[in-house]
C-alpha cells in the first residue's frame, strides 16, 4: 500500500495530477477540496494516498489531509459507493459540510451530487450516521489557496479544464458548461472556476 507521496507537482489537469517523486511520475486522482489547496505546478507537495487495485487497473487517489483520506475510506466501505462517487461527494461537500449533513440527516444536499438519488441519499445518511459519531466538526479547512500572477491559465483553457473536471465528477456536459458560464468573475483559474461552479450547483 502506498500511504504517502512527497514530490514535485509536475502536471495538474483536474481532477488528475502527476506528482514527480525522484524522477518517477505518479498519476493521482484527487477530490476538488484537495485540488484547491495544491501549490502551483513545479512546487513541492506531500499527499496522503490510497491505492485501489482492480483486475484491469491500479488507481491511486491523493488527499491533502489525512482526514480527507479517512473520509474517502469510510465512503468506499459503504454499499454501492465506489471511488468515483466518493470523490464526487467530497468535491461537492468538504469534510465538515458532509459531517454536518449526516448529523442533520439532510438528504437534499446529497441529492445534488451526480449519481445520488433520494433513496441513495437517505441510505447513505443512515449508514454514515453511526460511522460519523466519532468525527468532530471543525472550522472550515478548505480555503482557496491564493495563486500568483504566473499561475493563472488563459481564460479559454481554464474554463475548458473546469468543464472537463465537472464532467469527470459525473455532471452532464450541458450542466457543467452552464455552471461555468454562469460565473461572472473574470480571470479565475480552473480551480477557482470549479470551486465556484460546484458551490453554485449545491
Amino acid at each position: 500500500m502506498i500511504g504517502r507521496l512527497r514530490g514535485t507537482l509536475a502536471e495538474k489537469q483536474p481532477p488528475h495530477l502527476i506528482l514527480d517523486v525522484n524522477g518517477l511520475g505518479y498519476e493521482l486522482e484527487v477530490p476538488m477540496t484537495t485540488l484547491y489547496r495544491l501549490p502551483p505546478v513545479g512546487q513541492p507537495v506531500t499527499l496522503h494516498t490510497h491505492l485501489v487495485v482492480r483486475e484491469d487497473a491500479q488507481l491511486l487517489y491523493g488527499f491533502f489531509e489525512k482526514r480527507e483520506r479517512e473520509l474517502f475510506r469510510e465512503l468506499i466501505r459503504l454499499n454501492g459507493v465506489g471511488p468515483k462517487l466518493a470523490l464526487a461527494l467530497m468535491s461537492s461537500l468538504d469534510v465538515d459540510e458532509l459531517v454536518r449533513c449526516v448529523q442533520a440527516q439532510d438528504a437534499s444536499a446529497l441529492t445534488k451530487v451526480p449519481g445520488v438519488g433520494k433513496k441513495t441519499a437517505e441510505r447513505l445518511l443512515v449508514e454514515l450516521k453511526d460511522r460519523f459519531k466519532a468525527w468532530e466538526t471543525a472550522p472550515a479547512m478548505f480555503e482557496l489557496m491564493p495563486t500568483g500572477p504566473n499561475t493563472a491559465a488563459p481564460v479559454a483553457t481554464a474554463e475548458a479544464d473546469a468543464v472537463s473536471a465537472l464532467i469527470s465528477l459525473g455532471y452532464k456536459p450541458q450542466e457543467a458548461s452552464k455552471a461555468v458560464s454562469a460565473i461572472k468573475t473574470k480571470g479565475l483559474s480552473s480551480e477557482e472556476l470549479i470551486r465556484h461552479a460546484l458551490k453554485g450547483m449545491i
